[in-house]
């Protein structure tokens, strides 16, 4: 009699739900205060850097991340997880580690380089075991429980050890992502299992014919050039929201009210909301509704959904310029976070209906170039724009509008995209 639930899974399923859980939240712990850290004086800790070169760094590196799985699952397949695995943690942890010892632009900029190379070659190495150590009957609970961890990681750490160890110095919080990755090196040497895999043929040079062979479907292209429009406001909850945060919103009613809570059960607590708790109200939604909006989307059509999450992304953006008040500015991130869930897996089926029948696989691992496209333009765009108009200007209110335009502009290029562009005859994108 077969195993079912949680038990039907292998050794080697936990091993990387492990490695996933903790290398998530090594990277999520840096995400959620690094855009502050590099622009916060030197007299308070940071490095002192503009804005603007901020938006330099982002909008290389996070496309980066984006982009490098395409080459590090061919070079996986070729030569073996296991080894992949060992090259990723040592540069991911030596990246974190420089960053924290790191005070100058080009230094920072070379140690986070490092950091996200071991990030892209993590990201296919970790689904690839899982979908190897999953069959039809496990599968969507594996996926489930990955999700899972992603969140879960992104949600713990920075609640928990970003707001200690930033009391103590920024720079531990980078030396605590090299250690929460570093020791998954001895995890990958004494844990995983190489998993059975296919021999592959596939050169490198296989791999860049097959991305100019995608890149030349312009249908394909312009859907997830549309579908970035999403994405340039997604990446603003690593930069100029927590720039916004910091400068105009007061949260002290927000402050207020946990404080209360927890004294209930300790003593004159002190707690303060700060930058790494908007990734925490992120995660912290997705892990708290992700199966409810699951279940209310999962027989709806796609396109609509999306335009409904990417609307609901909209009205996030366009909350934050209604009011300064801390509410207002937690609801938004609510909204926001409410959104994502919505559009981002319907995302993925539109993809997969409107894809040839012949290439769907192909497509769907291409399909993920919306972040590189997304965190290229909004980096830069969101540094550039704060400083005018938020810094120079004042006019916070006209910053987060044009964001609101951008989501507007996605839904109505997806609705234009989906009327003019899809021929008739192709699979139904309603479906």
């Amino acid at each position: 009699m077969s195993k079912s639930g949680l038990r039907s899974f292998p050794r080697n399923f936990w091993t990387v739900i492990t490695m996933e859980f903790f290398e998530r939240g090594s990277y999520y712990s840096v995400m959620s205060i690094l855009s502050v850290y590099l622009v916060l004086g030197v007299n308070e800790g940071g490095l002192g850097f503009t804005k603007e070169s901020v938006g330099v760094i982002k909008s290389v590196i996070t496309p980066l991340l984006y982009i490098l799985p395409i080459i590090s699952g061919a070079i996986a397949d070729r030569f073996g997880y296991r080894k992949i695995l060992f090259f990723s943690f040592a540069v991911m942890s030596l990246g974190y580690l420089l960053t924290s010892f790191s005070n100058t632009y080009a230094t920072v900029f070379l140690s986070l380089i490092l950091m996200v190379t071991g990030a892209g070659f993590f990201k296919p190495i970790i689904s690839g075991t899982i979908a190897r150590s999953t069959d039809s009957r496990n599968s969507s609970l594996g996926f489930g429980i990955y999700y899972w961890a992603i969140n879960l990681g992104a949600f713990l750490f920075p609640l928990i050890f970003v707001p200690l160890l930033k009391s103590i110095g920024w720079s531990y919080i980078f030396i605590m992502a090299a250690v929460g990755t570093g020791w998954l090196l001895f995890l990958n040497l004494f844990a995983y299992k190489e998993p059975t895999i296919p021999k592959s043929n596939k050169s490198l040079i296989m791999v860049f014919k097959e991305m100019v062979l995608v890149l030349k479907d312009y249908k394909f292209i312009l859907m997830i050039v549309v579908y970035s429009g999403f994405w340039v406001l997604y990446f603003q909850m690593f930069d100029s929201v927590l720039w916004f945060l910091k400068e105009y919103v007061d949260m002290t009613p927000v402050d207020t009210f946990v404080n209360s809570l927890l004294a209930i059960f300790v003593s004159n607590p002190n707690w303060h909301f700060d930058a790494e708790h908007v990734t925490v109200v992120n995660a912290g939604t997705i892990i708290a509704l992700q199966l409810v909006i699951s279940a209310i989307v999962k027989n709806t059509r796609a396109l609509p959904t999306m335009i409904v999450g990417i609307a609901m992304g909209t009205i996030g953006m366009a909350v934050l310029a209604t009011s300064n008040y801390a509410w207002v500015f937690i609801g938004g991130m609510i909204v926001f976070s409410l959104g994502e869930m919505i559009a981002q897996p319907k995302f993925i089926s539109y993809i997969g209906l409107i894809a040839p029948d012949d290439k769907k696989a192909l497509y769907m691992g291409y399909s993920f170039l919306y972040g590189v496209i997304g965190s290229g333009i909004g980096g830069v765009l969101g540094a550039y724009s704060y400083v005018k108009l938020v810094n120079e200007m004042g006019r916070p209110s006209m910053f987060w509008l044009m964001f609101s335009f951008i989501g507007v502009a996605t839904i109505l290029g997806l609705l234009a995209y989906n009327r003019f562009i899809l021929k008739k005859g192709t699979a139904n994108p309603h479906s």
